[in-house]
């Protein structure tokens, strides 16, 4: 018969967690990748808060000293662009645009990525790739017949339309990023509400769709940022139509000519990208923490 001895330096010895060695290489590795975030980081911030500080000077400020901050900070820039440009009434276009798609695009792509991900029937797997080409395909190659779809539904050149077209444009990312999260939710969360007296529509809305929220806030928060930059599509169907905020900076920037006023040009800019910067700092834990869980699965 053995007996066991242990003393406090076998306890210590034994509970003792191990630290991975540091080699050359890898603090080479981290010193390198360290400096290239670092600058990559300043190529970034640096020119947004140049932007934001020059949309408080005038243009003759801007010249003389570009890199100075302002002699006075006063919001004329704003006021000019917000209501002489047309700038106000194309934020607001933008929003009720953006915001109707958005609302859209989120329902119907998770009610189509969870049939797809949880029944199989006929034609199940050939939909779902038909939703992976559409990522594939060229945007501008669909806008003449496009044009010509809104034109004969009465839609061209109208906010409805442009709101149709983003629904299009974004429904297979949606579908294609939360097909992942209702394919790895588990079946007995659907049997026991199907025995708690569920049916499909309940079960869809008050079960599973909560369990999928973290992937639901990551592609909305995408969903966001590509539809609020897009550009080509307004450009191509909404032309003669109430201007979103991406055409109205590009007409207002247009319309200037040799006479440009450089601070209420950089106003508009500031007006632009400052929305996208409050969502992505509001959201941007739960957009890590969503894409991390994400890909985990």
């Amino acid at each position: 018969m053995s007996t066991k001895v242990s003393t406090p330096e076998m306890k210590s010895l034994h509970f003792q967690p191990r630290t991975p060695a540091t080699t050359k290489g890898d603090k080479v590795v981290g010193a390198v990748s360290h400096t290239a975030l670092t600058i990559w980081t300043l190529i970034v911030i640096l020119p947004l808060l140049w932007t934001f500080m020059s949309s408080f000077k005038t243009s003759s400020e801007i010249f003389a000293s570009p890199f100075a901050l302002p002699g006075e900070w006063k919001l004329d820039n704003y006021v000019k662009a917000w209501s002489d440009a047309g700038i106000g009434s194309a934020f607001l276009n933008s929003i009720v645009v953006v915001a109707a798609a958005l609302v859209i695009v989120m329902v119907l792509g998770a009610m189509c990525a969870y049939v797809l991900a949880r029944y199989t029937f006929r034609g199940s797997r050939a939909i779902y790739y038909l939703m992976l080409a559409g990522l594939t395909f060229p945007i501008f190659l669909a806008m003449v017949p496009l044009f010509f779809v809104l034109k004969n539904m009465g839609l061209l050149n109208t906010l409805p339309g442009l709101i149709l077209v983003y629904v299009g444009f974004a429904l297979p990312f949606t579908v294609f990023f939360l097909f992942s999260f209702f394919k790895s939710l588990p079946h007995e969360i659907t049997e026991a509400a199907a025995l708690d007296g569920a049916g499909e529509w309940r079960t869809f809305f008050q079960v599973m769709l909560p369990m999928a929220k973290p992937g639901l806030a990551s592609v909305a928060i995408f969903n966001f940022l590509g539809l609020w930059n897009q550009f080509l599509i307004p450009v191509s169907i909404n032309a003669a139509g109430p201007r979103v905020l991406s055409q109205e900076l590009a007409a207002f920037a247009g319309q200037m000519g040799y006479a440009v006023d450089y601070g209420a040009l950089f106003a508009a800019v500031s007006v632009t990208v400052i929305p996208v910067l409050i969502v992505y700092v509001i959201f941007q834990r739960q957009l890590q923490g969503s894409v991390s869980q994400g890909t985990s699965k």
